[in-house]
C-alpha cells in the first residue's frame, strides 16, 4: 500500500510540475555555440518541452533568425530561470517534433 501511495504521489508531483515549468532548449547557434537547456517558469505560449524553433514554427509557420532571437529574448527576459543545464539534442527534437532547423 505504501508503494502505491508513493507512486501516485510521484505522478501527482510530476503532473503539477509539468503544468508549472517549461524545459526550454536553446540549440547551438552562433552566439551560444554549445547550446543550453533551461528549466523556466511556464509562460502562456510555451509547452512543457519547448524551444525557440518550435515556438516560431507554431506561431509563425516557419523558423528564421529574427523569430528565433525574439523568442529566446522574450522567454529569457520574462520567465524565471530555475536551472541551466547542458544542451540536449533529444529534448530539442522532442520540442520540434523531430525536425532539425539550420543554425
Amino acid at each position: 500500500m505504501k508503494k502505491l501511495l508513493t507512486v501516485f504521489g510521484l505522478i501527482a508531483i510530476l503532473f503539477l510540475l509539468s503544468t508549472q515549468v517549461t524545459i526550454f532548449v536553446i540549440p547551438p547557434i552562433g552566439i551560444l555555440p554549445e547550446g543550453k537547456t533551461l528549466v523556466i517558469s511556464r509562460l502562456n505560449k510555451t509547452n512543457f518541452i519547448d524551444s525557440a524553433d518550435s515556438m516560431c514554427e507554431r506561431l509563425q509557420g516557419n523558423v528564421n533568425l529574427l523569430c528565433r532571437a525574439m523568442s529566446m529574448g522574450t522567454v529569457v527576459k520574462i520567465a524565471k530561470v530555475y536551472a541551466r543545464l547542458p544542451y540536449s539534442e533529444w529534448l530539442y527534437l522532442i520540442s520540434t517534433g523531430g525536425k532539425k532547423y539550420d543554425k
